[in-house]
């Protein structure tokens, strides 16, 4: 029995890394974001920022332009948020990404991953439930952006029991 714990609010936040360059030569894991990633970074730290969404605990992808995405939105963040880079959620499918969120520790409410497409998109579409703002699951469905944030609010206690149709989507954010 959980006790007196009250249920957690859990969200997940799923933030494609903003547009990245592609110098030749360049192995696509090393690839940096290019000057528009620069400026859409930061809009997607303050739009976090303005709606109050700070992660507790950040999982970014080890690829160049993933790193330097959150680093540029995490600047505009009060907090300072652990961060943990994962060479898997490079790599990953929408199966090894939901595997990857199943195992996030339960003392954690608000998680951000910050990935790739088509994984980003493909694991939104997955976890929403179809009860989110139709315009907005719409938006997500026909286009995910670079830097755009899907913020999902888990319907079930724990990460572990996140599957297909488990979360409302409550907002996506193209941050520009």
């Amino acid at each position: 029995m959980g006790g007196m714990s009250a249920r957690v609010d859990r969200r997940l936040l799923l933030l494609r890394h903003a547009k990245s360059d592609w110098p030749t030569g360049v192995p696509d894991r090393d690839r940096p974001l290019g000057d528009r990633g620069r400026v859409e970074a930061p809009a997607a730290g303050r739009w976090l920022a303005a709606t109050g969404l700070t992660p507790d605990l950040a999982v970014v992808s080890s690829a160049r332009r993933a790193q330097q995405t959150w680093g540029l939105a995490s600047s505009q963040l009060r907090a300072d948020i652990p961060t943990t880079l994962s060479d898997d959620y490079y790599g990953a499918g929408v199966d090894e990404a939901l595997d990857l969120v199943r195992g996030l520790p339960d003392d954690v409410a608000t998680v951000l991953l910050v990935g790739h497409n088509p994984t980003t998109e493909s694991l939104a579409l997955l976890l929403q439930d179809g009860t989110g703002v139709a315009a907005d699951v719409e938006r997500m469905a026909g286009k995910y952006p670079t830097s755009a944030i899907a913020v999902l609010h888990l319907q079930v206690e724990s990460w572990a029991d996140l599957g297909e149709s488990t979360a409302r989507l409550l907002a996506f954010a193209v941050p520009r």
